[in-house]
């Protein structure tokens, strides 16, 4: 049965409703984060503000509070819920590295069996022209692709993300081309979602030390949740303010997180600096571009791989590089056999001539004469065709080759009883 692009997905990503919503590897902090948000705002509705729905005139403005309180929460967690669940722009893998780049260097040269055959490379960078200057691009072994300008590999997702910015951990997520907009309304969201739950807390002790003509710390005694929320939203200011802070600078500037980071000790010039204003409009204002990833298609049987160019480096190594290695590996054996078997003979004259003008010998001694030379070399159980006599690519075996290794065999395994008899 075919399978669908998100069941053999090679990155670290987890897909959901059969793979329509693609989480990073880490979503399971989306958990924490969606408590961060939605407790606090259960504490404000509860202890704050139902009690300004009657404070304001006319009487029932006061459910306003309450009314902007629980929209604007569901506004920061829909926002969320885009940053978090697609795709923020994978460039899909290459099965096979480009071969249009692919090159044979006899300089760097690879040893094998005894013969030195170039090496293929790959040009670990590549130049590519924006707005008129040159930028290097780089070759990710993992995707097999040259990455596009601004691109980058996610160590977390396993991925190439275009335009990447970062990896966030409160959204279980990469930020790239796709989903930096949503990111960044989300972090200002939830800004000035902290800042309107502070001030209405804030409003709430003012009223009252108004009505029981006390004290703030009076207030703040009869409101306990409104000091804890207020004390929460001004340590999460910190964090969510900070960072809306932050990206506004990078958005006037056209960077990236990681650009600014990696490069900031540089000083090298920004080519993607528009001007403030159409930065601005480019990042709010232009369309998302559609994902380059359907996870819910088939997968497609690969498309047999074209044949590389070839050089006259190459021209050698067209056959197989194992019968090359095995060729030169069988000619080493013919070649140990037949000094094997000339110091077998040398012996078996040594024997005779002593048989002749001396005591005979048993026969026990001869084969043990013969067999502490025969047993040195290793017996190989799979049978190798011998190279030896081979003329023009033919793998005939010379007659006189077969008689004297048939010779070497029978005497290799006769056995001691046999030699007595």
């Amino acid at each position: 049965m075919a399978k669908r692009v998100y069941e053999v997905w090679k990155g670290s990503n987890k897909f959901i409703l059969g793979g329509r919503l693609i989480f990073g590897p880490d979503a399971r902090s989306l958990l924490v984060t969606l408590l961060l948000i939605i407790v606090p705002v259960i504490i404000f509705c509860v202890f704050v503000a139902r009690h300004l729905r009657h404070e304001f005139s006319p009487r029932n403005a006061g459910y306003a509070v309450l009314v902007v309180a629980i929209v604007f929460t569901i506004y920061v967690l829909v926002l969320l819920f885009l940053t978090s669940s697609r795709d923020p722009g994978i460039i899909p893998r290459n099965s096979h590295p480009p071969e249009e780049d692919l090159r044979y260097d006899s300089s760097v040269s690879v040893e094998v069996g005894g013969r030195q055959t170039p090496s293929l490379l790959f040009p670990r960078t590549k130049e590519v022209m924006v707005n008129g200057i040159p930028v290097r691009v780089k070759y990710c072994d993992t995707c097999m692709l040259y990455r596009p300008p601004r691109c980058s590999h996610c160590s977390i997702c396993n991925n190439c993300v275009e335009r990447f910015d970062h990896h966030c951990p409160w959204v279980g997520q990469c930020i790239g081309l796709r989903n930096y907009r949503y990111f960044f309304m989300f972090v200002s969201s939830s800004t000035l979602l902290c800042i309107y739950v502070f001030c209405m807390s804030a409003l709430y002790i003012k009223i009252l030390m108004d009505d029981y003509h006390g004290t703030v710390w009076k207030a703040m005694k009869e409101s306990p949740a409104s000091v804890i929320l207020m004390a929460y939203c001004f340590i999460s200011l910190w964090f969510v303010g900070g960072l809306t802070g932050f990206h506004l600078y990078l958005i006037s500037t056209n960077q990236t997180t990681y650009e600014n980071f990696r490069y900031r000790a540089d000083n090298r010039i920004n080519v993607y600096n528009r001007g403030c204003v159409n930065n601005f409009l480019e990042v709010f204002f232009t369309e998302i571009k559609p994902s380059r990833n359907n996870f819910r298609s088939f997968v497609q049987e690969e498309v047999p791989r074209p044949s590389l160019p070839r050089t006259p480096e190459a021209e050698d190594l067209s056959g197989d590089p194992r019968s090359k290695v095995e060729d030169d590996l069988e000619i080493g054996d013919d070649l140990l056999k037949i000094s094997q078997r000339r110091n077998i003979e040398e012996i078996d004259e040594d024997i005779r001539s002593r048989g002749s003008n001396g005591p005979p010998h048993n026969a026990l001694e001869v084969d043990s004469v013969l067999g502490s030379d025969i047993r040195a070399p290793t017996i190989r159980s799979e049978t190798r065709h011998s190279s030896w006599g081979r003329r023009s690519g033919s793998w005939e075996i010379a007659p006189e080759v077969l008689a004297n290794s048939t010779v070497t065999e029978s005497r290799s395994y006769i056995s001691p009883k046999e030699a007595q008899q």
